[in-house]
């Protein structure tokens, strides 16, 4: 096997053992020192992502917050960065710091949903707002890194983002369209599938089942444009059970998709 068919198969060969090529892709890893590296990355993702533990807040992070607050409406009056200094973030050192700053805020918030309701202040909104702003920049940070594994995880941060802006759902429909790693267009279908109420994202996904050459991606895409009830996909799954150039489990589950949009 060729090492990009293999690579098509790692995200199957890691999840489950019962896959006809099983053996194939083995025999080829005991021979292929690059391929063995790309898939040993994986798993160590897809371990790391499934081992992420919750966070347990201390009993002095109520005082914590507060001086971290007070800190932070303290320097409200501070001239604002410039905006030329916003492509400091894709640094690596600026990525891990926000990402630190991130886990910490965020944190300190979930802490304070647990303490008597009171009117949100205008400083806290603001301190929120820029923490949104904050996850969104680091995610478009990272989904533009060489690494697939960094590309990885910039899509896993789209998960913390309850309303992104236009460019991470942008961002996040370039990478479903054109990256090259085939374990990061599923990860992105997945991560897509919460903003599934959004229509560019509904379009988007239309458009890359069109086009997308891995039929691993093309089934996932069929099925999540039947969970989200998505009838402008029918024309487009009418043509794929037509196409003879594309794989026949494709075209199967193209046909089961119809079914269950009639």
């Amino acid at each position: 096997m060729q090492c990009e068919k293999v690579r098509e198969q790692f995200a199957d060969y890691v999840i489950d053992s019962r896959e006809p090529f099983q053996q194939e892709v083995a025999a080829h890893l005991a021979s292929c020192a690059a391929c063995r590296t790309e898939l040993d990355e994986l798993k160590t993702v897809w371990t790391q992502l499934g081992n992420v533990p919750a966070a347990e807040p201390g009993a002095d992070l109520r005082a914590r917050f507060d001086l971290m607050l007070e800190a932070y409406q303290n320097g409200l009056q501070r001239p604002v960065v410039p905006a030329r200094m916003v492509r400091m973030w894709q640094r690596p050192m600026f990525e891990f710091a926000a990402a630190a700053a991130v886990l910490v805020l965020g944190i300190f918030i979930g802490s304070r949903m647990h303490a008597p309701a009171a009117p949100p202040s205008p400083e806290l909104a603001e301190l929120r707002s820029e923490l949104s702003q904050t996850r969104q920049m680091v995610a478009l940070s990272l989904m533009q890194q060489q690494s697939a594994t960094d590309r990885l995880k910039g899509v896993s941060w789209s998960y913390q983002l309850r309303e992104p802006g236009a460019d991470v759902l942008h961002a996040l429909l370039d990478v479903l369209t054109h990256d090259p790693n085939i374990n990061v267009r599923l990860a992105t279908v997945d991560a897509l599938r919460q903003f599934g109420n959004q229509p560019v994202v509904r379009r988007g996904l239309i458009d890359a089942m069109k086009h997308d050459e891995s039929p691993m991606v093309q089934i996932a895409l069929i099925d999540l444009a039947v969970d989200l009830h998505e009838k402008e996909s029918v024309d487009t799954l009418r043509q794929l059970t037509q196409d003879q150039g594309i794989d026949r489990a494709v075209r199967d589950r193209a046909e089961k998709g119809l079914e269950e949009l009639r």
